[in-house]
């Protein structure tokens, strides 16, 4: 496989193909005219995304993928909202993506604009980077 030298340190970009590969979310074309295909990292990013979208129920033909996310819309945001986000989104992601490690969950609510923001300190399975990924989770306002 391929290796690349930065600096002073040397980076390994080994494929990894238990990260898989597939269409690119949301859906769109490449520049070739086929559809985008994303991999590895990026296409973990997205499951996660497409996980916390999907409300339990959703899909017909596995109606126990996706998180509890949706219960929690029209919350107070109060001390226990953000910690039921955080048990929800470790469910979930525990659950359906076993690719990752997950380090923490933080919530960041902003009662201004209605919105908690999760951040999710995650590891890729055999692999030392840290990855944050950033979901943005909105609720009625407590000012409103």
């Amino acid at each position: 496989m391929p290796r690349t030298a930065f600096m002073a340190g040397q980076y390994d970009t080994q494929e990894r193909p238990y990260l898989g590969t597939g269409w690119s979310f949301p859906l769109r074309m490449s520049l070739q005219g086929g559809m985008q295909l994303s991999s590895e990292a990026k296409k973990v990013e997205e499951s996660i995304w497409i996980i916390l979208r999907t409300g339990v129920g959703e899909r017909v033909y596995r109606p126990s993928f996706g998180s509890r996310l949706s219960e929690l819309v029209f919350s107070p945001m109060n001390s226990e909202t953000l910690l039921l986000i955080r048990i929800y989104v470790l469910e979930a992601l525990e659950v359906w993506e076993p690719r990752i490690l997950i380090d923490e969950v933080l919530t960041e609510p902003d009662p201004i604009q209605g919105r908690v923001r999760i951040i999710i300190n995650y590891r890729l399975k055999n692999r030392h980077d840290i990855h944050s990924f950033v979901y943005p989770f909105y609720l009625l306002s407590t000012t409103e």
